[in-house]
């Protein structure tokens, strides 16, 4: 039965007679239910699989999502990558039906190869267009798992000054109908001309603010604490409102003496009130627009990192890229990631696909920071270099293994674990740097210290 099977697939037509039923004793039949896992992403590949009937899915992990690569049936094989390339596996099958295979062994498989010129012929094609499949469908997975990070990233970034600004909108209604209400108890007060100056000048040093606020946390508590027993012994109601208006404003106990001796009193009470009701709209303006300035520099950052309704090549300026690139990476880096700077600064601009160069940014940097854990310092490093520019992405993670080093651009390589990544990131940077770009990538790694050197030319065009 095996033999007829085996007989009709092309792998083993040009076999002899006599070869086919030695290989055909020495395969073992495997049975799978549906559901059944054969073998998994990263398990060490041993054996290769002819399937007789059935059908079962190729799968791979990829940025925690599973991306189902083919579906194989009867007569095709399955599991010869791990055997050719020596390698774990890259994906993981699992019956989609129940399902019967013949498994052979690496040393089987070695000795068909350099029996039949057909069969290695077969294989090298089948091989190939696996992999041209594969690698079009995780590239495709690996875009859109990417702009999802991306994407949450942004949000992320946009929904604290967002959650700011609805926050201090609704305190500022609030903080408003306050300072109405305390205008309106200033107008019934019967003011001399020296007081009215005297307000004009308090609101003039309410609306400069910003510059007082330059005190520790202990140095605010102390002072507020100070200002409140200053206002308890003049008989102000709930001192503790009024003493952080007092101290935003900068005044000195001085001045509060000042204040004290213009106004007693009903009247002190009521433009305590007003100076406090006036602080609290002008910081809660000074939070909103701050936190909308922040979304404009996100909303900034990410247009700069698309290149958004620019052509495909433009004159790019690398240290902007870098910087957008680090703004849409943020929530990543605020954990505990400590970012130095060493930009030339007479570094030129370049002609260059910019999207495309922000995406190794994204690489790099994401690469760094995975390889940290999360803790650590990134350098970023720019200067001139011949007819171009290197770019160097340093990290201060373990370091890359000697005998991974020489694989690192390789397609579907990858040093995380299976289902953190697909092995194509660097690949992917490494064709835009070095065939797009007519560029260089490199790496140099010990423990404590990776780097990644990018050379640009000035204009790529023109090589």
């Amino acid at each position: 039965m095996m033999y007829d099977f085996l007989q009709k697939i092309p792998l083993f037509q040009d076999l002899p007679e006599e070869d086919l039923n030695d290989l055909c004793e020495r395969m073992e039949r495997v049975e799978l239910a549906q559901g059944d896992v054969l073998f998994k992403e990263g398990d060490v590949g041993d054996r290769a699989y002819i399937i007789h009937h059935g059908e079962l899915e190729i799968v791979k992990t990829s940025r925690g999502r599973e991306v189902l690569l083919a579906v194989r049936r009867s007569g095709e094989v399955i599991g010869e990558i791990a055997l050719l390339d020596s390698s774990p596996r890259t994906a993981s099958v699992r019956a989609r039906s129940d399902s019967v295979l013949y498994a052979i062994t690496q040393a089987d498989l070695d000795g068909l190869i350099a029996a039949s010129q057909s069969a290695a012929r077969i294989l090298f094609y089948t091989v190939l267009q696996r992999w041209r499949n594969t690698q079009a469908q995780l590239r495709q997975s690996e875009k859109m798992a990417e702009l999802g990070t991306l994407t949450a990233g942004v949000a992320h970034e946009l929904n604290n000054p967002a959650a700011a600004v609805q926050r201090s909108a609704d305190q500022l209604r609030l903080a408003l109908d306050e300072l109405g209400v305390a205008r309106d108890q200033i107008s019934k007060t019967q003011l001399t001309p020296e007081q009215k100056a005297s307000l004009e000048l308090l609101e003039r040093r309410v609306r400069r603010r910003p510059q007082y606020l330059n005190l520790s946390s202990l140095e605010r508590s102390d002072l507020e604490a100070e200002f409140e027993d200053w206002l308890d012994e003049r008989g102000v109601q709930q001192p503790w409102v009024c003493a952080p208006s007092l101290v935003d404003m900068g005044l000195t106990p001085a001045e509060t003496a000042e204040l004290a001796r213009d106004f007693s009193g009903e009247s002190l009470q009521r433009v305590l009130r007003w100076l406090s009701a006036t602080s609290n709209v002008y910081g809660l303006l000074e939070e909103i627009a701050t936190a909308t300035g922040r979304i404009s520099e996100i909303v900034k950052a990410l247009k700069s990192y698309s290149y958004l309704d620019q052509a495909p090549v433009q004159n790019v300026d690398i240290h902007q890229g870098l910087e957008s690139t680090l703004t849409i990476l943020q929530h990543k880096l605020k954990g505990g990631i400590e970012v130095v700077r060493d930009y030339a600064p007479d570094l030129p601009r370049i002609v260059a696909y910019g999207s495309e160069l922000n995406q190794v940014w994204t690489n790099l940097i994401d690469n760094a920071v995975d390889a940290m854990n999360g803790k650590g310092r990134i350098v970023l490093r720019t200067r001139r270099e011949g007819d171009g520019v290197l770019v160097e992405v340093e990290d201060s993670g373990p370091g890359i293994p000697p005998e991974v080093l020489p694989r690192i651009f390789e397609p579907f390589f990858t040093t995380k674990p299976p289902g953190k990544g697909t092995g194509l990131g660097l690949e992917i940077s490494y064709n835009i740097i070095v065939h797009k770009h007519n560029g260089d990538l490199r790496v140099t790694s010990e423990p404590g210290r990776t780097c990644f050197q990018v050379w640009l030319p000035v204009n790529f065009e023109a090589r």
